[in-house]
């Protein structure tokens, strides 16, 4: 959360679905308030364990009840409906291969009775793609639309491998994706077809996703990321043939046509308006008359954009060096002061931070 503050980030979701050794999503929070960010808990889960078929060891498997039970008390306690509201909770399996068919079901009907979003992993790598045939017989997107995970108020993580005929089911039924460039490119799991999505009316908003698999949680970077992976990934098809005015016929190549896949601003809208959209919040996301006051200043006069933002402020924001937020403000209050964290001394939090993973890698060893 502080690392996402100070890179201008206003509003984090985060997906717990491990919980050994009293593990609880309470404490992420008051993290989150004691931080001063606005939060979207997700309450996730794993059910079925490796003896069952299942990608987790059943040491940090829930039986389905109490997952179902300890939800329900979250949204209970934690949960607003207000405009402006600095915590929702989430209903949020892990993914389709570490939790039975029932509980995605029961899930999605706990979400709706009390009217609060639906969170899950899908399509992220090839390895989905084989389970989802193998176990169900049909595609992710396929799956998620037999149980009932389709819908506005649902938002999936990756779907980097989701097809054709998955962007349409997505798109009819306005159905957010959580696109996760940084984590995608260090898993080698693939280029998310985005602007595909994006063209397709698919809600897409930007996540950095968790320290294991990105070790830099600034969504700035990420919004960064986002753009040039794009670009590469429209530079690596074959080449196209269009027709010009005069009837003649061109041909352009991959890397004519990247540029064109992902602008600035475009990004720039994944990492703004399009993660409200895939929240469900109309309250934040940009600056209006009756919006909270959520916003980051980033400073330009410096040595990294240089020559850049006279130009254009916007494009050098996403194409230089990645900045920290000069200043971060989250719902009229400032929570990181000329690049320092002001809510919380983070001296003694990285010492226990280092503390903690030391003790953790002399477990492992």
């Amino acid at each position: 959360m502080a690392e996402l503050l100070m890179s201008g980030c206003t509003t984090s979701s985060d997906h717990l679905y491990i919980y050994p050794n009293g593990v609880r999503l309470d404490d992420s929070i008051e993290a989150a308030q004691q931080m001063g960010m606005r939060f979207v808990a997700s309450r996730g889960s794993m059910s079925v364990g490796q003896s069952q078929g299942g990608l987790p060891p059943d040491r940090v498997v829930e039986q389905e009840a109490a997952i179902l039970k300890d939800t329900q008390r979250l949204i209970e306690t934690w949960h607003s409906h207000a405009h402006g509201a600095m915590v929702n909770v989430a209903v949020a399996p892990c993914s389709p291969f570490s939790v039975s068919r029932d509980l995605m079901r029961e899930s999605a009907a706990l979400a709706r009775s009390y009217g609060v979003r639906l969170h899950t992993h899908l399509a992220e790598n090839d390895h989905d793609l084989a389970y989802s045939r193998e176990k169900f017989n049909c595609t992710p997107a396929q799956y998620a639309q037999d149980l009932g995970w389709l819908g506005h108020d649902v938002w999936h993580a990756h779907c980097v491998k989701l097809d054709d005929e998955g962007i349409r089911l997505f798109a009819a039924s306005h159905t957010g994706v959580a696109h996760c460039p940084c984590s995608n490119m260090r898993l080698g799991s693939g280029i998310a077809p985005i602007r595909k999505m994006l063209n397709a009316g698919v809600p897409v908003g930007l996540g950095v996703d968790g320290s294991a698999s990105n070790d830099a949680a600034h969504m700035v970077n990420e919004a960064r990321q986002a753009l040039l992976l794009a670009r590469v990934g429209r530079a690596m098809q074959p080449p196209e043939t269009r027709l010009e005015p005069d009837g003649s016929q061109r041909s352009f190549f991959g890397c004519d046509l990247g540029p064109a896949e992902m602008t600035p601003r475009d990004a720039l809208s994944l990492a703004t308006r399009g993660g409200a959209q895939v929240l469900g919040r109309s309250d934040i996301g940009h600056l209006a008359p009756g919006m909270c006051a959520d916003l980051a200043l980033f400073n330009l006069n410096t040595l990294a954009f240089a020559g850049a933002a006279v130009h254009d402020p916007v494009g050098a924001l996403l194409l230089c060096a990645s900045p920290q937020a000069a200043y971060t403000v989250v719902h009229g209050k400032v929570v990181v002061r000329q690049g320092q964290l002001s809510t919380v001394d983070l001296g003694p939090l990285l010492e226990r931070h280092n503390t903690l993973a030391l003790q953790l890698a002399l477990k492992t060893c």
